[in-house]
């Protein structure tokens, strides 16, 4: 099978943990161990989230008083993109000796007339508590939302339209490479009336954009996998339970968190509506019992995996 998986920002940097490059890059290559499994059974591409990094670094670049003004995120998109994919190219190609793998920087095109730049929801950088993230956002000019019991700074977050290095990306699977890429949703760029492209300020939700890939690249499975065995019914209710095998019906049907869950399940809906295959949200550890079934909440058209007629 052709699978892409789209891998959430906490596999590099958890929730709580120091920002050092060394346990970011022990973190990777825990993850790779299960890609690596993946990659010797099935064509894989591999997308990664950045939003504790690239949150981290505008925070740097914010403070640096030799700047004159601090890099906008598509150029901080691009570093993150480069960072993550370096280490998890390493990482592959240790694990898979004899096996190409390319680390690619990516751009995703994004229409300048979203209405997403007016509206920012995308959660990036750590988290604080309320009246330090009121002080940061006063000395900065940021824009702060309540996240769980924290708060965080939101960015705009566009909808994805096309990956503009998709031909690229489908000439290297066929060459059998395993490749990474749209980290952070890929950086986010607009085209002008002339085809020129140029980076604007937003951050492009990783799910999204690689359920987009995912079916621009025909592939067979998508994979949105984190820190969660499953999608919950009525998370934080007493009456919360978890969702195996279900359809992109059943899941709209249902609220889920804007900043988090939420967009998963957009991805993994949007993905099945358009594809008719199969997308799975669940744990890395995972991953190659949520292809067999086992594991994960599975979306498909009729809700059965593998698929079978209902005719």
């Amino acid at each position: 099978m052709r699978v892409i998986v789209a891998l959430g920002g906490n596999a590099v940097l958890k929730r709580g943990q120091s920002p050092d490059a060394d346990g970011q890059i022990a973190n990777v290559r825990t993850a790779v161990k299960t890609l690596a499994r993946l990659a010797r059974e099935h064509e894989l591409v591999i997308t990664h989230g950045n939003g504790p990094q690239v949150g981290m670094l505008a925070l740097q670049s914010a403070a640096d008083p030799g700047l004159t003004r601090p890099y906008p995120f598509d150029t901080l998109g691009a570093q993150t993109q480069g960072m993550i994919g370096y280490w998890m190219q390493q990482a592959l190609q240790n694990a898979l000796p004899g096996r190409q793998v390319l680390a690619m920087v990516t751009q995703t095109l994004v229409s300048a007339v979203d209405p997403a730049f007016e509206h920012p929801t995308k959660f990036v950088g750590q988290v604080y508590e309320q009246e330090e993230a009121g002080k940061l956002a006063a000395e900065y000019g940021w824009t702060i939302r309540p996240d769980g019991p924290h708060w965080r700074r939101v960015v705009p977050s566009p909808t994805p339209r096309r990956i503009v290095e998709t031909r690229l990306i489908r000439k290297m699977i066929r060459e059998g490479v395993v490749v990474v890429c749209a980290g952070g949703g890929g950086i986010p760029v607009v085209r002008d009336e002339r085809g020129r492209l140029s980076g604007v300020e937003a951050v492009v939700d990783k799910d999204l954009t690689a359920a987009m890939l995912a079916e621009a690249l025909e592939c067979d499975a998508f994979l949105s996998l984190t820190d969660v065995p499953r999608v919950m019914r009525g998370y934080g209710t007493p009456q919360q339970s978890e969702i195996g095998h279900t359809t992109p019906h059943e899941l709209r049907a249902l609220d889920f968190p804007a900043g988090s869950m939420g967009p998963k399940v957009e991805a993994a809906c949007r993905f099945v509506e358009t594809t008719g295959d199969m997308a799975a949200i669940g744990k890395l550890d995972d991953a190659e019992r949520i292809l067999g079934g086992s594991a994960g909440t599975i979306v498909t058209p009729n809700g059965r995996w593998p698929l079978t007629s209902t005719l």
